[in-house]
Formats: structure tokens, sequence, C-alpha cells
């Protein structure tokens, strides 16, 4: 179902799946070019949740989607205070909400009162930004000489241009101290892909869609990683 919420900035669209009851996960893709990537892979991952009972989101956050709002005039909190605004709603529907980050959609779920949080492939504010810093590197639009990260930041008093999107250093330097919410008492879920070394509390086999030229999809993959979810969350209940 296509609904929308209301944030401090405006309204954005949102799609809905799953019963009209229950807890609720909030899905957050990742940031700039991997969430077109990963767009189809997360909503037949939000389908199979729904096949097993579970409802859920997927907010178009602002600067994404279908925004108007230019991603140059937003940052981190700014985002994650949308994600908030979607779980106060919810909330005042008289649901429970669970996150559920892919990547570097899991830096945005700090400032929501979440029951807890799932994360695929989780990723820090200063690994997106080194990420970036390769993309600039290869533009020829990047000033002659300049090649620190700094000087993608801080180079210049307009918006830097990586891969065809306007980033303000606002946004880029709130990247930089920006990681995975992960407190004492807050139940988290963190899922990697097989053959990945970092830390994790269970690994899955499957295809790194954000690592791939084209969108793609994975639904074997979608089915495992909904199982887990639905284990998971019987969990936290318990």
């Amino acid at each position: 179902m296509i609904d929308h919420y209301d944030w401090a900035g405006g309204r954005e669209a949102m799609l809905r799946f799953g019963p009209d009851h229950g807890p609720v996960m909030v899905a957050a893709l990742p940031l700039l070019e991997e969430a077109n990537r990963t767009r189809t892979f997360v909503v037949t991952l939000l389908r199979a949740l729904a096949e097993r009972g579970i409802a859920s989101v997927l907010p178009d956050l602002p600067g994404q989607g279908e925004s108007l709002i230019p991603i140059a005039d937003l940052t981190v909190l700014r985002l994650a205070e949308a994600l908030e605004a979607v779980t106060v709603r919810l909330n005042a529907e008289g649901r429970l909400t669970f996150a559920l980050g892919i990547r570097s959609g899991a830096l945005l779920d700090y400032c929501a009162l979440h029951q807890g949080r799932w994360h695929l492939s989780p990723v820090t504010g200063a690994e997106l930004l080194r990420d970036l810093h390769r993309v600039w590197l290869t533009q020829e639009r990047r000033p002659a000489g300049e090649q620190s990260l700094d000087a993608m930041i801080y180079g210049d008093d307009e918006p830097v241009v990586i891969a065809g999107t306007a980033l303000s250093a606002d946004f880029l330097s709130s990247l930089s101290a920006a990681a995975p919410f992960d407190q004492p008492g807050i139940p988290r879920r963190l899922v990697r892909l097989a053959g990945d070394p970092r830390p994790a509390d269970r690994l899955v086999e499957g295809v790194a869609l954000w690592r791939r030229a084209e969108p793609g999809n994975d639904p074997a993959l979608a089915a495992r990683l909904a199982d887990d979810i639905a284990a998971w969350m019987k969990t936290c209940a318990a």
C-alpha cells in the first residue's frame, strides 16, 4: 500500500507491507547510489516478511527516491529525524517498531525509540566517506592537485558533485562520526554475507547487490533473511 509520512521538512512517500496489526519493521535503504541498487531486493525482503505475518514500511528518505528535497540540504541527523517521524507515526497507531537497516541505512535509526534493530552488512559513516572519496578521485571535475578527504569535504563553498549527486560539506562531515546504533540493553541483530570477516551474529550466502554496476535482486537471500528476522523478533518478544 502507498502511504506517506510527515516530518519537519515536509511530506514523503512510504510503502506499507503486511498486516495492519502487530509490530512493524521500519526499513532504511542505503544512502546515495546503493539505494538504487538495493531497492528491488529490499521490497522483495519486505514482501517475504509479509508472507510470514510481519508488517513493515519502506519510507522514502528526504533527498532519495521520489523526494523533492535536495540531498545537499540534509545531514545524517536530519535523515535520522525523518525516520524518527515515521516511528512516531506508527507508535501513534499503537504499533511497536523495529529498525531494519541495510548498509549505510543502519546509520539512521539512532533517534527513534525502536524495540530492536536488525542490520544487514552495516557500514560506518567513515567507510562510506572513503568510498565516496575514491569515486571523487576519479572525476575530471576534481580540482587539480587536490586529493585529500578534507579537500573533498571542505575544498569549496559549493556542494561537491560525486557520481552526479551534489553533496554539501555539512552532509559529508556529518558522516564522519556516524556509526550504527549499538547500545546495551536494546536488542540488535547483525547479519553479514558469507566471506565478510567483520563481526556478525550470522553469516548468510548471497550476492552483494550494492557492489554491482546495475540494480539486481536475490529472492533466495531475501527468503533466508526474512526467516532470520522472523526468528529474531520472537526472541525479542520473549
